[in-house]
């Protein structure tokens, strides 16, 4: 059994547990907190982004700033994101039509509102993962490979982000699943994500700069103007991070520490509290420049009763 993380207290009762495993190193990489499971493989979901983003840039990808930070975004559907998606596709001549995402509605729940106001409906570019996607298409058209094959474990594209991401974590890849976009989805372990983002944040390979760099200055790209992990790279001088599914998550600051988690009941609830714990643990939220209420704001989960605040979700780290 895996330590509890975190538990839910509701009127001073503790009626539920996260259990899970966490992670920080240092900035040479040495493990400096660690509870639970770091060193079996897991699935990173979503954190894997910006890992593929530096595969398919070393694969010729042109693109950067906001473009290249919707690369790596599980973005939230809001009319800038799919916008975004769409540049992407035309710059490589190709269409909508092209990405291989399920139809989904918007993550933003404002978004989907006004959608459904409008008489839409769900469609592949509001798929989160469509940034991406439409970067993968990009990459193909860039190198002459087929498109319609791009999400084959086999295909040149997928082998190229393979490589890379062996490379930034380093270990070989520990799994080749299946993503909820259809996308290869490639295993490591907690410790090798928390790795990988930390030389992606200090990497003086132009690749890695490029997508670091996207990620720091567009970081609503990377998921949406209404998110946690947008505030708390907004709260965070440097840092880049990313969300994924089953509540996993990874933060990387300019110095190369990085922290990364994993609740094993994948709870979302839980996951910005964790974080917030654990860099408040390691002293980062009150670092110079850092915006310490901020940070300390995306860790709070309140319980309601009626509309009365009654309760938390509460890190035990």
């Amino acid at each position: 059994m895996l330590p509890v993380i975190a538990e839910v207290v509701r009127s001073g009762f503790v009626e539920g547990h996260h259990h899970g495993s966490v992670v920080a190193l240092g900035a040479g990489g040495d493990v400096v907190f660690e509870s639970g499971d770091i060193g079996t493989p897991m699935l990173p979901r979503s954190c894997n982004k910006p890992l593929q983003a530096v595969g398919m840039v070393r694969a010729g990808l042109d693109l950067d700033g906001e473009l290249l930070a919707l690369a790596c975004a599980s973005h939230s559907g809001e009319d800038f994101h799919l916008d975004g998606v769409r540049q992407i596709l035309a710059s490589a001549g190709l269409a909508e039509s092209a990405l291989q995402t399920p139809p989904a509605w918007p993550l933003d729940d404002a978004a989907t509102e006004q959608l459904l106001r409008n008489g839409g409906a769900k469609s592949p570019i509001q798929m989160n993962c469509s940034g991406k996607h439409a970067a993968m298409l990009a990459t193909c058209v860039a190198n002459g490979w087929p498109t319609e094959t791009y999400l084959d474990p086999a295909h040149p594209l997928q082998q190229a982000i393979a490589a890379t991401f062996a490379d930034l974590t380093g270990g070989p890849v520990a799994y080749v699943a299946v993503d909820g976009c259809g996308a290869p989805l490639l295993g490591t372990t907690l410790r090798g994500l928390a790795r990988a983002f930390s030389v992606l944040a200090t990497s003086d390979r132009p690749e890695e700069q490029r997508v670091a760099t996207a990620i720091r200055r567009h970081p609503e790209y990377v998921s949406g103007t209404t998110r946690d992990e947008l505030a708390l790279l907004r709260a965070v001088p440097g840092a880049i991070a990313k969300a994924g599914a089953e509540s996993c998550y990874v933060v990387a600051l300019a110095d190369g520490r990085s922290f990364a988690l994993k609740t094993d009941d994948g709870a979302a609830r839980a996951r910005p509290v964790v974080m917030a714990a654990l860099l408040n643990r390691l002293g980062v939220d009150t670092e110079p420049g850092v915006d310490t209420d901020a940070v300390r704001r995306t860790g709070l989960a309140p319980l309601l009763g009626g509309t009365v605040e009654v309760g938390e979700i509460r890190a035990t780290l």
